[in-house]
């Protein structure tokens, strides 16, 4: 049996979060109050050299991507279980999801 325990990332509205989710937003959207929210046009800040496999320049969604995800894991933003993306550009947030080297590890389209 496989159990795929990478956080499913959804696509809806604001209102579709729940108390558990975060949101990824595309655009100027006012989040709810108390959510964990990334913004697409989120661009990690390297701490690494250029070269690393963590920081190969990647698109908006896989870098907004990976920075929610070690938010989370470093325990700066509120532990959450699924990803709610307000956006219209689906596209390129599956395109991340499915080739980022380190977005497609940790989410995957629920």
């Amino acid at each position: 049996m496989f159990i795929d325990a990478r956080v499913p990332v959804v696509f809806g509205s604001l209102d579709d979060a729940g108390p558990d989710d975060a949101l990824l937003i595309d655009g100027d959207l006012e989040a709810p109050e108390g959510k964990v929210v990334v913004r697409l046009s989120a661009q990690p800040n390297p701490a690494h050299a250029i070269s690393c496999v963590c920081c190969v320049p990647r698109s908006a969604a896989g870098s907004a991507l990976a920075g929610l995800f070690l938010a989370r894991g470093r325990g700066t933003v509120t532990f959450f279980r699924r990803v709610v993306a307000v956006t219209e550009d689906r596209a390129a947030v599956v395109e991340a999801i499915e080739n980022d080297m380190l977005a497609s590890g940790w989410f995957r389209v629920g």
